[in-house]
């Protein structure tokens, strides 16, 4: 693994911009994400850093010479594609400096505070980036048995399934930033009971699916590979991904090329992008798998993939209604799982996906798959969420149950008004607790 632990994870460094000190601030000065943030009263979009509750402004940085020489260019960008594109000891130079920056109280960024900062109250956050290319993987074990369960109580996982990491290439056009509404789609619905024919409407059964994204830093030529052991040298950082889901529609398309329109009209990710760098605290092991499971193929085995592929991110799903929101109710928390439950690692993903000679290109993302655990709390969509059945268990004619709200309110799928609301974070004994803001979005009917 490429990314050292360093001075700049040091639990005990704080920071002069006091709100980062807070033990429940997602953004200490030990995360530093970037993103990409436009001023309310106007202006083109800039490179920011994201500390405690405010935004450290990077070409306002670069301007006044306060950034190593090689970041001056890429941070003087309307996007992040050209920092994603720096080698990681440019990388990792930048992160150092920021970091003294803002941890010294007398450094230059310090002294010149008023110019450099803006509120995250004062700013819009755009997508971090232009999406390329938009690939999204079925890496959770847990979720692919909870849905083969429903399809195929004797049978859930298919033979590749332990093989291979299945995925398929979707959308980039529609990746929007968090805060975009999601309208519900139409689209074909299957037919109903009695009927022979699909009929022509919006979706009737619209689902959230709770995933994390990968950017892709360095890409790799036409034709040529990315071995494992070289997987993390191509990845820039993570963020939250909700891939918005039509189940009655992808009902009736998936087979037999699998998502299209039940997937392609919206995924929302959070503006901030978490770096590879940070997260060094909490790499983990990949997943153990059980006695009997086949070892990956040579090309998906590396003795550091296995020791430290995992990353401990604990992920969790709020639901509010727009009765709820009336009534000053708190939102209420579905799920929460750990993305250490995947089956394959984010490495593994990229090594496959340039196995073919693909070539993967900076900024294009990568989504895991829908996160769900083992545990009935940690199932990472309302489709598995209001499944009766039990993971790993056939359950032939199992039933489902409504979600109770609050309000008093039940829910099988998402309903005009519904807000959905991602958050991660990281936390490890001996490491601060580094978060990654929220990836939210509201249902918008008609």
């Amino acid at each position: 693994m490429p990314y050292p632990i360093d001075e700049t994870h040091a639990e005990s460094l704080t920071s002069w911009v006091e709100s980062a000190n807070s033990p429940t601030s997602d953004f200490p000065v030990q995360n530093l994400p970037y993103c990409v943030f436009r001023e309310l009263r106007g202006g083109e979009p800039r490179i920011g850093v994201a500390i405690g509750d405010q935004i450290l402004d990077l070409r306002r940085c670069a301007n006044a010479g306060l950034l190593p020489a090689a970041a001056d260019e890429a941070v003087d960008h309307h996007d992040l594609s050209r920092l994603m594109a720096l080698s990681l000891s440019d990388r990792l130079e930048l992160r150092h400096c920021l970091s003294n920056g803002l941890s010294d109280s007398y450094s230059p960024i310090a002294e010149n505070r008023e110019r450099l900062l803006l509120p995250q109250t004062s700013v819009e956050f755009l997508l971090p980036t232009h999406v390329g290319n938009y690939t999204d993987f079925y890496a959770s074990i847990y979720h692919a048995t909870n849905v083969g369960s429903m399809l195929r109580p004797d049978n859930p996982l298919l033979p590749n399934y332990k093989h291979i990491p299945i995925g398929y290439h979707g959308r980039a056009s529609s990746v929007m930033v968090s805060g975009t509404p999601c309208r519900r789609p139409s689209g074909q619905l299957p037919p109903g009971e009695g009927e022979t024919k699909p009929t022509f409407g919006p979706c009737k059964n619209l689902d959230y699916e709770l995933e994390v994204g990968a950017f892709i830093g360095l890409g790799n030529a036409l034709g040529e590979t990315i071995p494992i052991a070289k997987a993390d040298d191509h990845l820039f950082g993570l963020c939250l991904l909700n891939d918005w889901s039509a189940r009655d529609m992808q009902r009736w398309e998936y087979q037999p090329l699998g998502p299209f329109l039940a997937k392609s009209f919206l995924t929302t990710i959070s503006p901030f992008v978490v770096t590879l760098e940070a997260l060094a605290p909490f790499r983990t092991a990949a997943f153990a798998r059980t006695a009997g499971d086949p070892e990956p193929l040579d090309y998906l085995r590396d003795d550091g993939n296995a020791r430290s592929g995992g990353i401990d991110l604990h992920l969790e799903v709020y639901l509010s209604s727009a009765t709820m929101r009336n009534q000053g109710q708190e939102p209420l928390r579905l799920s929460r799982s750990n993305l250490t439950s995947l089956y394959w690692t984010i490495g593994q993903m990229v090594t496959h996906h340039a196995s073919n000679g693909c070539n993967l290109q900076t900024g294009d993302l990568l989504g895991t798959g829908t996160v769900s655990g083992p545990e009935r709390d940690a199932r990472g969509c309302l489709l598995e969420l209001t499944w009766d059945g039990e993971y790993g268990q056939p359950v032939p004619g199992s039933q489902r149950t409504a979600i109770n709200l609050p309000t008093g309110e039940k829910r099988m799928f998402l309903l005009g008004g519904d807000q959905v609301a991602l958050r991660g974070f990281c936390q490890r004994p001996g490491f601060r607790r580094i978060g990654f803001g929220a990836c939210t979005g509201v249902v918008v009917d008609g």
